[in-house]
């Protein structure tokens, strides 16, 4: 049964959402602004739940694609993710029954409400990665051994390409980073088209519902003048890693990706201590004093430590009061063949996955 997503609700999922975007996904704040415009326009997004879906059923996968610092610099239109979408049908041959997000993290997490409220589309409660990460291959779907094509891209230039193949997950990444890039290291996609079916089976269920409830807690913390941390942290029963201050940003803007390190010198119970967050778009490791204490997949996330409000890798900057807290991760991200997909060594650090949940 379809269940309107009230306009009150946009600022708890946006919320929620950068949190659960580790650093990544994009800064929601301009698609925030966007489908606030869309709903004064008098349009309305209905929730599909993903058991609603019927097997033979088609649903686009969209998501923003390139670096979080560019885009923070050029404004989002919702019409070029709407047209990542049609450019998707015209090529299938075939409409799709609902709108999905790649991944639940950050600005992503509203793509599909965009491409929806232009489209008369339901958005499917689901994503594939539970979070935010920055590759093709880093999602259910592709631990879940789908197919990774065809691929829609569309920029703010008029420029449409589709990826009709690739050999790989790697390689659909490979080709496809390689085209945002010469486009501006940012572009609206629509991905492999998937069917009900593969949504019920692959897909990471019920994270619009998840991404909500966390930034309504944050917001209600606020609002009560509670510690939105603590709050974070009992709602989503996470834990506590470091709290410090930014004391250096190192990070570049190169092959399409946002990459470098953060550096937080302790305060409180880790004074004394350095933590130091690498990131490729979003945060991966955490190293305390040179030896690493937390890493992918668990959900490490930058929160600023009076609002509680999560900081991206693209706004980080020296000064800020942090708390550095672990989330779980989705189960199959946690799966040996989830740990190759997406662990520390999928982003080149040759550490073996050590859960701080275990």
């Amino acid at each position: 049964m379809l269940q309107e997503f009230p306009e009150e609700n946009i600022e708890a999922l946006a919320t929620g959402a950068w949190i659960l975007g580790t650093g990544g996904g994009g800064n929601p704040y301009l698609s925030t602004l966007n489908l606030r415009r869309l709903y004064a326009e008098g349009a309305r997004i209905q929730i599909l739940q993903p058991d609603e879906l019927e097997d033979d059923d088609m649903v686009a996968v969209v998501s923003g694609m390139g670096a979080p610092l560019v885009g923070q610099e050029r404004l989002k239109d919702p019409r070029h993710m709407a047209r990542a979408v049609e450019l998707m049908e015209d090529y299938l041959g075939r409409p799709f029954r609902a709108i999905m997000a790649l991944e639940i993290g950050g600005a992503n997490a509203l793509s599909p409400f965009l491409a929806a409220a232009l489209l008369g589309r339901p958005v499917v409660n689901a994503d594939c990665m539970g979070r935010a990460y920055p590759e093709a291959q880093m999602t259910s779907f592709a631990i879940g051994g789908l197919s990774m094509f065809p691929l829609s891209l569309v920029d703010v230039r008029d420029n449409e390409v589709i990826v009709t193949r690739a050999e790989s997950w790697k390689w659909m990444e490979k080709v496809s980073r390689a085209v945002c890039t010469a486009v501006g290291s940012t572009a609206a996609t629509c991905k492999a088209p998937r069917t009900g079916r593969e949504v019920k089976d692959w897909g990471i269920h019920d994270t619009i519902t998840q991404a909500t409830e966390l930034g309504r807690v944050v917001l209600e913390a606020r609002a009560r003048h509670d510690d939105p941390v603590a709050a974070v942290l009992d709602h989503a029963k996470g834990k506590q890693i470091f709290r410090g201050k930014i004391v250096d940003v190192d990070r570049t803007t190169t092959g399409g990706f946002l990459r470098g390190k953060t550096v937080i010198e302790g305060i409180d119970a880790d004074r004394g201590a350095t933590l130091e967050l690498a990131f490729q778009n979003e945060w991966a490791v955490a190293f305390r004093n040179g030896e690493p204490v937390a890493m992918t997949p668990d959900l490490l996330c930058l929160l600023d430590s009076v609002s509680g409000s999560a900081i991206g890798t693209e706004s980080v900057r020296y000064g800020q009061r942090v708390s550095v807290v672990a989330l779980p991760a989705p189960e199959i991200l946690t799966t040996p063949a989830g740990v190759a997909a997406v662990g520390p060594r999928a982003f080149g650090y040759d550490i073996d996955f050590k859960s701080v949940f275990k």
